[in-house]
């Protein structure tokens, strides 16, 4: 008996460990779409003339888009973290069908993060260029591998 209870204490343990890096994985997926939709917004806002150009933010946002955009995806979209799969994500199933090509779609973002460091400190009117390749790099992904709300 004294067997069977510490047995079911282990894995009570290892399901709870499980599930507690399960809502990491998710977590952080989720505070790198904050951060990208925190950065975005400022750079739009700025091209929109919404808020006034300032080049040391503009630049800093665009380095915290290319700091997202360097986060290994492989650690926080592990397979069975889909929407079929649990709550609070839009992460459709088939991004594992073809992982590959969701990364490249990924790296893509990268790519015009990167276009947009180093525009986004030389003035307002390069901002919407490099935004809209910006934007094009999450549609593209999400076009495909997030589902609708």
């Amino acid at each position: 008996m004294k067997t069977i209870v510490t047995a079911t204490a282990v894995l009570a343990m290892l399901a709870g460990s499980v599930l507690a890096e399960e809502n990491r994985q998710l977590e952080g997926r989720k505070g790198q779409f904050n951060i990208l939709a925190l950065n975005v917004g400022i750079l739009g806002g700025m091209a929109k003339g919404a808020m006034p150009y300032d080049a040391e933010a503009a630049q800093a946002a665009a380095d915290s888009i290319v700091g997202v955009s360097m986060v290994h995806q492989a650690t926080l979209f592990p397979e069975g973290s889909d929407s079929m799969s649990i709550d609070d994500t839009r992460a459709q199933p088939n991004i594992w069908d073809n992982f590959s090509d969701f990364e490249s779609k990924w790296a893509a973002l990268g790519d015009a993060a990167r276009n947009m460091q180093t525009v986004a400190a030389t003035g307002q009117e390069a901002i919407g260029p490099a935004l809209g390749q910006l934007g094009g790099a999450c549609k593209a992904c999400h076009d495909t591998y997030r589902a609708p709300e």
